[in-house]
C-alpha cells in the first residue's frame, strides 16, 4: 500500500502537475492539501483565486484541505510559525512528508528543507529539475486547463493577465519568461484536467495592478454547489 504523504497546493499548474506525477508514480499517496491563505482577503495568497474556487478544486480532487490562515504582508515569522502548526498536525496524522511544485529554484528547495525539518518532516519534489518548456507543453497535451491569475508586470504586461494556458500563451511569452512561470513571472489557477472528477466553473472578472502585480479576478459560478 502507498505510503500517505501531505501536497502543499496552490491551485496552480505546478502543484497539478505534481499532484499528476505523484498519482502517476505510485509510490506514495496523496492524502491531503495544504494552501496558505490571505484572511482579509479570503484569497490563496500570492495568486489571489477567491477561497471558494480552492475549495471547489479539492471537493473535485476529492481531497481534504488545511487552510493555513495568514495576515496581508505577513511576515516571514508569521508565516514560518502558521506552516508549522499545520505541519506538526499532520505529521500527527502519521504523514512523514510533504510534496512541493518547485522544479529549479536551489534556494528555495533548501529553505522547504529545513522549515519541514523543523517540524519532523521531509521535502518531496516530483517536478524537480525537469524541463519546464517540456512540463508546460505536457500539462497542456494531458488535457489540464488553466487561467492566469497573476502577472508579474515587470516581465509580462496586463494582456497575459486572465488568459487561457495554452500553446499561443507559451508562444506569446517573451524568451526571458520561463515557461512555467518559476521564477515567479506568472501564477495560473488550474480548473480542468485528468486529476479532476469535474471541471471547476468560473466567470471572469476584473484585472487589477496591485502592489507590482496584475490581478485577475474569477467568480466562482453559482450554480455549483461549494463544500
Amino acid at each position: 500500500m502507498s505510503e500517505p504523504i501531505a501536497l502543499c497546493f496552490s491551485g496552480g499548474k505546478d502543484s497539478a502537475m505534481a499532484l499528476h506525477e505523484i498519482r502517476r508514480r505510485g509510490e506514495y499517496r496523496v492524502a491531503e492539501l495544504v494552501t496558505t491563505v490571505t484572511d482579509a482577503y479570503d484569497r490563496v495568497s500570492m495568486h489571489g483565486v477567491r477561497r471558494a474556487l480552492l475549495r471547489r478544486q479539492a471537493e473535485s480532487l476529492g481531497l481534504p484541505a488545511t487552510e493555513v490562515v495568514v495576515p496581508p504582508e505577513s511576515s516571514n515569522a508569521v508565516y514560518e510559525r502558521e506552516m508549522g502548526k499545520a505541519f506538526s498536525n499532520i505529521r500527527d496524522k502519521g504523514i512523514s512528508q510533504i510534496a512541493f511544485g518547485d522544479i529549479f529554484l536551489e534556494d528555495l528547495r533548501d529553505y522547504r528543507d529545513r522549515q519541514l525539518a523543523a517540524s519532523g518532516l521531509t521535502c518531496l519534489f516530483p517536478l524537480w529539475k525537469k524541463p519546464t518548456r517540456s512540463l508546460a507543453r505536457t500539462f497542456i497535451d494531458e488535457g489540464f486547463r488553466a487561467v492566469t491569475v497573476c502577472v508579474y508586470s515587470k516581465v509580462l504586461d496586463e494582456s497575459f493577465a486572465g488568459r487561457l494556458f495554452d500553446a499561443a500563451f507559451l508562444n506569446d511569452l517573451p524568451s526571458s519568461v520561463d515557461p512555467c512561470g518559476e521564477n515567479g513571472e506568472f501564477h495560473t489557477f488550474v480548473f480542468d484536467g485528468p486529476i479532476f472528477s469535474r471541471p471547476i466553473e468560473f466567470a471572469h472578472g476584473e484585472t487589477v495592478e496591485r502592489d507590482g502585480f496584475f490581478f485577475h479576478d474569477l467568480l466562482p459560478d453559482t450554480t455549483q454547489k461549494t463544500i
